[in-house]
């Protein structure tokens, strides 16, 4: 009675600012910064630097905001232009030219005419190699201006752009400058008096689309392959997120890439699809819902039955044992759901926790997710930004109320943030069973599911009951747990006592329907060659 009376008083006096959420049915109300909240279980509250907070005016300019097409920016055909909104506020930041299926055509006949007649696949590899190096050197001195501009495009926090993934943008065109020379073919003996030369060739035009989640990482992931491997490019940045991959595409041209070997077009579905479908493009590669994934797919078999690299989306599961450092286990399954807002194709949505330290879990979880810092993604010290756009903020939404209607126990959050902008609050559900939609599903939202379970065998076929493939976690001290749960596992990438390592040369991509092909290291040079055999007669060789 004592703290039912104290809840009660403390509440009372937040009176003028207090709201009943419509998601919930929590009495919330704010105070000094952070947000509190009252339910039958007592008072509970989680930091928020978005409310009441002007925000902060980004220092970059937007200065590319056109077509890309053969060295030049120009404007689309149809002299239609579509707006690229900040995800603080949902105002408009700028307006950028809009490709139709005119502009794909314009893009993929420079592309073509680069690598047909062009310098590009004829100079040396030495050469390609010197000239992405160079590209890199200037990535690193505009290293502020584009974490600042994919922050301003893309919501996510500035210390992240800036610390992590410019960083990582740097170390991949690095990286592909290095195979760029020492991409070779073979020679095979053969069984009569022949010379076998096996020749790793350029597979010419290469179609791209990537999507808005990480812009100018899966930028470097699509690009810096196909270019280290001779091949021209046409690149379609996401509708949402257009604004990074032009601005450093016309500083590669700063440092002598050659006309039409790169070319962007922004745009929305129609121009993925008159790519996709384009009988002059001899390869596809696309990152993105696995839906959308399956139309591409589609579209390039329907036309010349071009080659496709799919990344698309994933369930992962992040597996915590009953041997594990619970704090450790904790801090890192937080990370693997709410980095990037949730928005990441790998991320470790279903978190499954052996019975013995689930309750323990559960109570530090929830601790965790309400010390999270959530605002504006130019301030420092902000762990999360807000959701890309209005489409996905109210998806996430309906899926935070998919979860309590079907019995889960909301531990923490379950609401938007603020009163502008697409913020929504760390979310934590417990008690979540498999047949959830918040446990099937790819929600790609800061929503963490907590599953229960008993012993290995049981939670490898949990684990594997999904259509995607993509990646997994498992946390555990056991060696032998951890060989056994690896093996299992039906996905591209696990993750042991670690989450979300992306290094250069470690290879990603999916089993099942998260896609097929890797992205990243040595593998994903071979989705941009062709292997021809050439046979060659011999005449009384001195040996064979």
């Amino acid at each position: 009675m004592a703290t039912q009376r104290f809840s009660s008083l403390l509440a009372s006096s937040f009176l003028p600012s207090f709201r009943t959420s419509a998601i919930s049915k929590f009495l919330r109300f704010q105070s000094k910064g952070r947000y509190f909240e009252y339910s039958k279980n007592g008072i509970r509250s989680f930091s928020s630097a978005v409310v009441h907070e002007e925000p902060i005016t980004p220092p970059v300019e937007v200065k590319y905001k056109q077509l890309l097409i053969n060295g030049q920016f120009v404007d689309a055909a149809s002299g239609k232009m579509f707006p690229t909104y900040d995800p603080r506020t949902g105002d408009v930041i700028t307006m950028v030219a809009e490709a139709d299926t005119e502009d794909v055509n314009r893009a993929v006949s420079a592309a073509r005419k680069a690598f047909d007649e062009g310098p590009w696949p004829k100079m040396s590899a030495y050469e390609r190699s010197c000239i992405m190096l160079r590209f890199a050197d200037l990535l690193e001195k505009h290293s502020d201006e584009l974490a600042e501009l994919e922050t301003y495009d893309n919501g996510k926090p500035y210390e992240q752009a800036a610390n992590e993934e410019i960083p990582m943008l740097l170390r991949l065109f690095r990286y592909y400058a290095g195979w760029a020379d020492k991409i070779h073919g073979l020679t095979a003996p053969a069984d009569s008096l022949h010379h076998v030369q096996i020749l790793h060739e350029p597979i010419g035009v290469a179609g791209q689309i990537i999507p808005w989640n990480f812009s100018l990482l899966m930028f470097a992931w699509k690009v810096g392959p196909a270019l280290a491997c001779g091949n021209t490019v046409v690149l379609k940045p996401a509708e949402q997120t257009p604004l990074s991959a032009l601005y450093v595409s016309k500083l590669f041209h700063e440092v002598g890439l050659p006309p039409g070997v790169l070319n962007v077009i922004p745009g929305f579905g129609s121009a993925g699809a008159a790519l996709a479908s384009h009988m002059d493009v001899d390869k596809l590669a696309f990152t993105g819902s696995t839906e959308t994934g399956q139309a591409v797919l589609s579209a390039a078999a329907k036309s010349n039955l071009k080659p496709v690299t799919l990344e698309l989306g994933g369930k992962s599961p992040f597996i915590i044992c009953e041997d594990a450092d619970i704090d450790k286990a904790v801090e890192l399954a937080h990370s693997a759901v709410f980095f990037n807002q949730g928005q990441c194709c790998c991320a470790g949505s279903r978190t499954f926790v052996h019975e013995r330290v689930y309750d323990e879990f559960v109570e530090k979880a929830k601790a965790r997710a309400l010390k999270r810092v959530v605002g504006d993604p130019f301030k420092k010290g902000i762990e999360q930004g807000p959701q890309i756009d209005t489409e996905q903020y109210e998806k996430i939404l309906k899926y935070i109320k998919s979860g309590i209607e079907s019995g889960a126990t909301l531990e923490s959050g379950g609401d938007k943030l603020g009163s502008k902008g697409f913020y929504v609050q760390p979310t934590v559900f417990s008690n979540v069973q498999d047949n959830m939609l918040i446990a099937k599903d790819e929600i790609f939202g800061p929503v963490q599911s907590l599953l229960k379970f008993k012993d290995l065998e049981e939670v490898i076929r949990r684990a594997n009951s999904t259509h995607y493939g993509l990646a997994a976690g498992v946390f555990t001290r056991n060696i032998d747990v951890a060989n056994t749960i690896t093996r299992a596992l039906r996905v591209g990438t696990v993750w042991v006592n670690c989450f979300n390592i992306f290094d250069a040369a470690i290879p990603f991509g999916g089993y099942r329907m998260s896609g097929h092909g890797r992205e990243k290291g040595v593998y994903s040079l071979n989705n941009y060659l062709q292997v021809k055999a050439v046979v060659t007669s011999l005449k009384n060789p001195a040996w064979m």
